[in-house]
């Protein structure tokens, strides 16, 4: 697969917005409460003939990295991981120790990817998507496999630097 990696930057910055709201429902991504404005986060772009295939945004914050959201739209080909590996280098050169990030309970597919990469389970915070969706109305009531969104599920990697 023939792709280029890139870190955001203000000449694709539009175009990183207005896939995350063709994604996401929305410029915002809310987890554990906080309200994440995608225009503003750093993150690595995917391009392919000019067009986003995979994304990872993130915000660093007291030695901690958060992976606010990742899309892959090329499944199963490395993408993902290719990715993740990448956010482990930015942690550790930002002096991170721990990567961590939101999931909802009915991603499953995510549960199992993040697992399989050294992501452990540190707290599910039970109804947090009905506080969230206060905030980011967008949040659908039912996402993968018609399965209620719920709750948030929090991962964890500890990281060497």
């Amino acid at each position: 697969m023939n792709y280029h990696l890139y870190e955001i930057n203000d000449k694709i910055k539009n175009k990183v917005v207005d896939f995350i709201i063709q994604h996401w429902g929305s410029p915002k991504i809310v987890s554990r409460g906080k309200v994440h404005s995608m225009a503003q986060l750093p993150g690595i772009v995917v391009l392919r003939d000019n067009n986003i295939i995979g994304l990872l945004t993130y915000s660093i914050e007291n030695e901690g990295c958060e992976i606010v959201s990742l899309d892959s739209l090329v499944e199963n080909k490395g993408l993902g991981t290719t990715l993740m590996n990448e956010i482990e280098k930015i942690a550790r050169a930002k002096k991170c120790h721990r990567i961590w990030l939101i999931t909802t309970n009915d991603n499953i597919r995510a549960l199992k990817f993040y697992q399989k990469r050294g992501y452990d389970i540190k707290a599910i915070h039970r109804h947090a998507v009905e506080n969230a969706r206060k905030i980011k109305p967008e949040i659908p009531l039912k996402g993968y496999d018609d399965i209620p969104i719920n709750h948030e599920i929090e991962l964890e990697k500890w990281i060497s630097i």
